[in-house]
């Protein structure tokens, strides 16, 4: 069964608002692209962002090389 955003939307990228624990889909599409890799994130897969840079990532480890690159480690001097 097709969804509503699949069809001539089913491959373009979504522009999401992340939120607390949530996101919000601003332009539909079918995935994001992970800040830290360029990979492709499926939406039905994605689990890591950054509120605050408001990035994605494909997962834990790139969420964490991230916040190094941020400096926002609690054991990092800003």
């Amino acid at each position: 069964m097709m969804n509503r955003f699949e069809g001539r939307n089913g491959s373009r990228e979504a522009k999401i608002r992340y939120l607390d624990g949530d996101f919000q889909i601003l332009m539909p599409g079918s995935h994001v692209i992970c800040a830290m890799t360029g990979e492709t994130i499926p939406l039905e897969e994605l689990r890591y962002w950054s509120v605050a840079r408001q990035e994605a990532y494909i997962s834990c480890a790139a969420s964490l090389d991230a916040e190094k690159r941020a400096g926002a480690l609690p054991t990092q001097k800003r």
